[in-house]
């Protein structure tokens, strides 16, 4: 398949994808928001500039319009139609800074290489994007805008806001545990195997999941219909560091990178994936090692 053919494959999957979910939970202004303010950021920045820098500041971008145009256009604000917006801008906000700072220090994001070849295909990751946004913020659309959320909260909304703040810091501090890493000259070339990545090779996916299935919980108080397509959102989550632009891609960086090394074979063989482990996997056995075949 060449570059023309994936360009139009991923605008049509992302719009149809948009257009199906929307609709049914009423949801379709929302969705053209996301949509809107992603080709807009493509076709003034992006596309003349051949440039990904923005890209992580328009997510963020989308979900504090989501959020702001959500309350809004939303008549009563009860508790949890006031949570939920609050803990959504909360992580964008952190995240999307977080990304920012990083890409302007690194110059540009290599994930993009091979899809800036083509302009349709490049389009497309901005298209993605946009549907990324909107899935995933469904919860907190859904909770903000219909009446029938606007109740008194409940256990499902005190373990769904535990949740999330468990996975807001897990983030967190993994993000600071690898930037600390990063920022000693001892450590360049090396991979990090410290704090909270002892006990899972991608703590701050974990982090973020964990955020998600929170507001979505915390949703399920109120969900009605189709208005349960919202836990899509951490489903979208899931997806997308687990099987596409998360865990594969980095991990194949890494493999690339250090995986000759039988230290870095040992602990990708002893470090959960996502999900962190109860008790530190044990730690490189030098001579005890048995080679990875």
């Amino acid at each position: 398949m060449n570059n023309l053919q994936r360009g139009i494959l991923s605008n049509v999957i992302g719009l149809l994808l948009l257009v199906c979910v929307a609709s049914p939970m009423q949801l379709g202004v929302f969705a053209a928001v996301s949509l809107v303010i992603n080709w807009t950021v493509y076709i003034v920045h992006a596309l003349p500039n051949n440039s990904e820098k923005f890209f992580d500041a328009t997510g963020s971008l989308t979900y504090l319009s989501l959020m702001v145009s959500s309350v809004s256009v939303a008549g009563e604000h009860g508790v949890r139609q006031t949570v939920a917006p609050i803990l959504v801008c909360i992580w964008c906000v952190r995240l999307g800074s977080y990304l920012f700072a990083r890409i302007s220090k690194d110059h540009k994001d290599s994930r993009f290489d091979d899809l800036k070849v083509h302009w349709l295909r490049f389009l497309g990751v901005w298209t993605i994007q946009s549907v990324w946004c909107f899935f995933v913020a469904s919860p907190a659309l859904v909770v903000v805008t219909f009446d029938a959320c606007n109740t008194t909260f409940g256990i499902l909304d005190i373990v769904g806001w535990s949740l999330w703040l468990l996975g807001f810091l897990f983030e967190v501090i993994a993000d600071r545990q690898k930037d600390s890493f990063r920022s000693d000259v001892a450590n360049k070339g090396k991979f990090i195997t410290v704090g909270l990545w002892a006990y899972s090779r991608h703590p701050n996916y974990f982090g973020e999941i964990i955020m998600w299935i929170g507001i979505s919980l915390s949703g399920s108080s109120c969900f009605a219909g189709a208005q349960w397509l919202a836990w899509l959102s951490p489903l979208t989550t899931i997806l997308l560091l687990t099987k596409v632009s998360g865990v594969p891609m980095l991990e194949k960086k890494g493999k690339e990178k250090w995986g000759e090394l039988s230290d870095y074979q040992w602990y990708m063989k002893h470090t959960p994936c996502i999900i962190p482990a109860l008790r530190r996997p044990p730690a490189f056995g030098g001579d005890a090692y048995i080679k990875i075949s």
